[in-house]
């Protein structure tokens, strides 16, 4: 959840660091903090609770900098937003950074303050930094150091850590936390995202899990526990440096919003044949893979789950495979009874979620096949999982997930096509025509309706002020309906939730009254009439209702208070379609009323702890 940077090198680092905890403050941005450490090993620590701007402007009024330092910006877990609570930790050895959860950090608070250490914190971190002070202290070696601590800890981490006294190095460690070391001509970096490297180089290299690895100036060395040590070779990533800007935009959401039919179309396209019809052997994918499972079950947290819930429609239309969606959290501990073979399906955008993770290696013990939907390359879950489906999203700054969604709904839509040829439940020349459908119509219509954000924002103006609104479909639109409540709820903070429209009539309709806002989404003309009853059914109880369908709905104006109409779409892609009419309508309402919204309040991007 948090975001860490290191650099060692011929430059001074102060800089480097508050930069790059800038870019990195989408993983957490309640306190933020760095360490400096000169030539002599003279340490000095900046830290403060807030914001990393808050934390420049108390650096840059100090007179010292240094060509070797660690920053870290936090996601708190362990104590709340304080100076004292801030990153970095340090004890009478080293001082560190770290990404994380120690499990077991009450018994070694225990242990070590028995043995003497001192705490000034609530984190869970000090705990980690006194016992690498401690074994560092018995083995006067780094690297054995923090392969001995590791033994003791228990949880998740990505630790960066340097020794005073060890000039120009930095030492790390990670498990199950995503951790990146660089190199430049005048430096290496550690960085828990590349977006924080990009402006300095291209050249990365992903730590193994329990891995240990030391930076300077000269590059990255592993050292192994045997005491061997190998130099790495980094691998130049493909991402420029242009990925981590706003590039113009007011937000790096409206960006990523506006990168979306981009995404889309390249989701579908890339796994797209000259026939026309759904190919994933660019994925590495046989066509024995498709006949290899009787049933399908997704594991996600959050917007992944939602593309989950859409995945689930489509494949279950298309291929008549039975599909189920597992809350990550849930699944690790409760799995769902199965029958026959079933494919583990793990989605993630960071493909660090620590839920998710957990659960696709409860899969694997279990003896399941995995398959996984990943943005980021490389990843915990993408090297874990037996197959891979990268989304090629690109980076996504923004907490609040558009493109990530997109791309995760576009590679469910693609295999749902895939499979329903490969089972024969579906025709070819219908398969080619639903490809058509996803990867150039439906990116044309996301288009459009980016394009009509003015129409959009007059909606919002409508009801900015609402205290709860609720978001109701049918068929397609009720798993659009889950996704488009958590972006309004994410990034404005007002509470709405989602149902299936004929639910309201069991319970919901009793909170609607006299102004209460409710969002319809028809876009299946299948569900019109009964769309059209439970709209009537809202209004009859004074709801306004903000009427979102396809410009086939019958007599629109009767029905909704104010209307937007979205371009007549494939029933099944219409969540692509919808959804982005909601992110949009999201992020006005959170501008009207003045929230941050790159950087909503007790959320992080990147979720790597339980």
């Amino acid at each position: 959840m948090c975001g860490i940077i290191g650099y060692t090198g011929s430059r001074k680092a102060k800089k480097i660091l508050l930069d790059g905890l800038a870019s990195l403050e989408y993983r957490g941005y309640d306190s933020a903090g760095i360490a400096l450490c000169d030539a002599d090993g003279a340490l000095r620590t900046i830290k403060c609770g807030g914001r990393v701007s808050e934390l420049a402007s108390k650096a840059n009024a100090i007179d010292f900098d240094a060509n070797r330092g660690i920053g870290h910006t936090r996601w708190a877990t362990h104590g709340g937003p304080t100076e004292a609570n801030a990153h970095p930790h340090a004890s009478k050895r080293c001082v560190i950074v770290h990404n994380g959860i120690i499990d077991n950090c009450l018994e070694l608070r225990d242990e070590l303050s028995a043995q003497g250490y001192t705490f000034v914190s609530d984190t869970d971190t000090e705990a980690a930094a006194h016992l690498i002070d401690r074994e560092y202290a018995a083995l006067g070696d780094p690297a054995k150091a923090l392969y001995s601590a590791a033994r003791y800890l228990c949880g998740s981490y990505a630790i960066a850590v340097i020794f005073p006294e060890r000039s120009g190095e930095i030492w790390a460690i990670r498990r199950d936390n995503p951790l990146i070391a660089a190199t430049s001509a005048d430096g290496a970096f550690l960085a828990s995202d590349i977006p924080a490297l990009l402006a300095h180089t291209r050249m990365i290299y992903r730590p193994k899990e329990n891995e240990v690895i030391c930076i300077t100036e000269a590059g990255i060395t592993k050292h192994n526990t045997d005491g061997t040590v190998e130099a790495i070779v980094p691998e130049e990533t493909e991402l420029g440096v242009t990925a981590a800007d706003k590039d113009g935009y007011d937000h790096f959401m409206l960006k990523e919003i506006h990168e979306q039919p981009d995404a889309i179309r390249r989701a579908a396209s890339h796994r797209i044949n000259s026939d026309m019809l759904p190919d994933f052997s660019t994925d590495g994918i046989s066509e024995e893979f498709w006949h290899s499972f009787d049933s399908i079950s997704i594991i996600a947290c959050g917007s992944a789950t939602h593309a989950g819930l859409v995945g689930r429609y489509v494949i279950e239309k298309l291929a008549g495979v039975p599909v189920t969606v597992n809350t990550a959290s849930e699944y690790r501990y409760d799995p769902p009874a199965i029958l026959g073979k079933t494919l583990a399906l793990a989605i993630s955008q960071s493909g660090e979620t620590a839920d998710t993770l957990a659960g696709l290696r409860l899969a694997k013990s279990q003896g399941h096949p995995t398959a996984a939907i990943i943005n980021a390359v490389g990843s915990a879950i993408a090297r874990e999982a037996d197959c891979v489906i990268y989304t090629g999203a690109g980076p996504e700054i923004a907490v609040a997930t558009t493109k990530g969604y997109a791309t995760q709904v576009a590679v469910l839509c693609m295999m749902g096509i895939k499979l329903g040829v490969a089972r024969g439940t579906l025709a070819a020349d219908e398969a080619a025509r639903l490809c058509r459908s996803l990867s150039r119509d439906i990116p044309a219509y996301v288009s459009e309706i980016i394009g009509r954000r003015d129409e959009i924002r007059k909606l919002a103006v409508a009801v900015k002020d609402a205290d709860d609104l609720y978001f109701i479909g049918r068929g397609p639109d009720c798993p659009a309906a889950t996704e488009c409540s958590l972006k309004l709820k994410e990034i404005s903070y007002v509470h709405s939730e989602a149902y299936a429209a004929g639910e309201l009539k069991h319970g919901t309709l009793s909170l609607v009254e006299e102004g209460t806002p409710v969002v319809a989404l028809a876009n299946d003309s299948r569900y019109f009439d009964k769309m059209a009853g439970n709209i009537r059914e809202v209004r009859a109880r004074g709801g306004y209702v903000t009427l979102i369908c396809t410009d086939d709905f019958p007599h629109p104006t009767e029905y909704g208070d104010s209307i937007f109409v979205l371009p007549k779409t494939e029933p099944l892609f219409s969540p692509l379609v919808s959804v982005a009419a909601c992110q949009i309508l999201s992020y006005e309402i959170a501008l009207l009323r003045g929230c941050d919204v790159d950087h909503p309040r007790n959320l992080a991007k990147s979720v790597t702890v339980e």
